[in-house]
C-alpha cells in the first residue's frame, strides 16, 4: 500500500472514535490508579514487564502484586525489609516468579534511595540516546552482584536483538501524553519523537499487511524499520500510531465495513 494511503488509514483510525474497547481492558489503566510520580513509575514499569498473555490476566496479576504492597509501592521499596520480601513470596505470573520479584524489589530499593525519578536511569548525560539508552538501562538494572541470570529475560535489551516490546511500551506510557491511548506524559526529558514503536505479533501482522515492513521476524531491526516508516507519517510523534495499529489488528474486519 502506498505511503499516503497508509497515512490516511492510520490517521483516520487515530482521530476518529470508532467506539471500540481499549482503555477499559488495557494494562495502562493500572498506573492511572496512583497519584505519586514514583508510584506511577514503579507500577507502570512492573505492569509493562508483566504484559504478556491475556490482558485481563495481566491486569488482575498487576493489581494482586500492588495490593501486596498495600498499594504504596514507592514506600514499600524504600523501606524494604525481610517482612516485605516474604509478603510477595507467593506472587507469580507465568514465568515471572519469586526470584524475579525479589530482584525487582532490590533494584527499586537501591535506585529510589539514590534517585527521585526512574527517568534518570534512561538518560545519558541528561539526554535520551535511543538504542544506547535502552542498553544502558538494561546494564544498570542488572549491575547488582547477585542479579539472577533468569531475570534478565524479563527486561529486554537491543544488544540481544530483542524487540524490547515491553520497555518500548513503558516509555510510551511515561513520555507521551494522550487521553486516547492512556499515555501519561509524566517524563519531560525524553522527546516523544525519539520513542520506538512497541511491536508484538499483532502489530507485526498489521505492518506486513499494510506494507510498512517487509521483514518477517519480530526483533530490534524490525522495530527500527517500522519506527522509521512511522516517522515518515509523523516525524514528531511516530509512536502515536501504536493505537491505530492496535485498532486495525483487532478490528480490521469491522472497520472494513465502515463507510
Amino acid at each position: 500500500m502506498q505511503v499516503q494511503k497508509v497515512k490516511k488509514l492510520l490517521d483516520d483510525l487515530y482521530y476518529t472514535d470508532y467506539n471500540v474497547p481499549f482503555l477499559e481492558d488495557d494494562p495502562v489503566q493500572i498506573p492511572h490508579q496512583f497519584n505519586k510520580l514514583q508510584d506511577k513509575e514503579i507500577v507502570a514499569f512492573w505492569t509493562a514487564m508483566l504484559a504478556w498473555g491475556q490482558r485481563k490476566t495481566i491486569i488482575n496479576k498487576s493489581k494482586e502484586l500492588f495490593e501486596l504492597m498495600d498499594n504504596q509501592p514507592y514506600q514499600f521499596v524504600l523501606n524494604l525489609d525481610d517482612t516485605g520480601r516474604k509478603r510477595l513470596a507467593n506472587f507469580k505470573h507465568r514465568t515471572f516468579n519469586y526470584t524475579d520479584t525479589l530482584y525487582f524489589l532490590e533494584y527499586f530499593h537501591r535506585y529510589y534511595n539514590a534517585y527521585s525519578s526512574l527517568e534518570e536511569a534512561f538518560l545519558r548525560d541528561g539526554k535520551f540516546d535511543g538504542e544506547s539508552s535502552l542498553i544502558q538501562f538494561h546494564n544498570q538494572f542488572f549491575d547488582l552482584d547477585f542479579a539472577p541470570k533468569r531475570t534478565r529475560k524479563h527486561v529486554a535489551t537491543p544488544s540481544r536483538k530483542s524487540a524490547c516490546k515491553r520497555i518500548c511500551l513503558f516509555l510510551k506510557w511515561m513520555v507521551r501524553n494522550d487521553r486516547k491511548s492512556g499515555d501519561m506524559g509524566l517524563w519531560k526529558c525524553i522527546n516523544k519523537s525519539d520513542l520506538f514503536i512497541p511491536v508484538d505479533v499483532h502489530v507485526m501482522r498489521t505492518c506486513i499487511t499494510l506494507g510498512i515492513t517487509s521483514k518477517k521476524q519480530v526483533n530490534w531491526s524490525t522495530v527500527e524499520d517500522i519506527t522509521e516508516y512511522l516517522k515518515v507519517l509523523d516525524n514528531s510523534d511516530p509512536v502515536k500510531y501504536d493505537y491505530p495499529l492496535f485498532i486495525y489488528s483487532r478490528y480490521s474486519k469491522i472497520l472494513d465495513l465502515i463507510p
